[in-house]
């Protein structure tokens, strides 16, 4: 049963300018940091960044009621695909939830990055 459903967009070039203006600071306040390698760039940035805002929207709360961005961790599962662990706030909101599973994925096409995130939850 689906819980929790959030849909986000981003402008690579956003990301891209904050990477040049702030770069190691903007990455370490709001990315864990097997999450911003040095090699990311400024496209799988954006995209990790929009599955955040996907992921805030999907447990209900935004980035408020303590979740921050970087309780929102996107790693790459297998083959490269996108995951999600969910750490601190956004780990216990999800559990009063009653989340048990997640998906997301992540596009990018013209110079925009778009991340899909569904939570779910045990059977109805």
């Amino acid at each position: 049963m689906i819980i929790g459903l959030g849909i986000d967009i981003v402008p690579v070039a956003r990301i891209a300018r904050l990477l040049e203006r702030r770069g190691a600071r903007f990455l370490a306040r709001y990315f864990a940091p097997e999450e911003a390698t040095a090699d990311a760039g400024a496209e799988r940035i954006a995209g990790r960044w929009a599955a955040k805002e996907a992921a805030a929207k999907a447990l209900g709360s935004g980035f408020a009621d303590g979740v921050r961005p970087c309780d929102i961790v996107v790693l790459s599962g297998a083959g490269g695909a996108p995951r999600l662990e969910l750490r601190g706030a956004a780990a216990q909101r999800a559990q009063r939830l009653g989340a048990v599973r997640s998906a997301l994925s992540i596009s990018h096409a013209g110079g925009l990055a778009l991340a899909v995130v569904v939570l779910e939850g045990g059977a109805a």
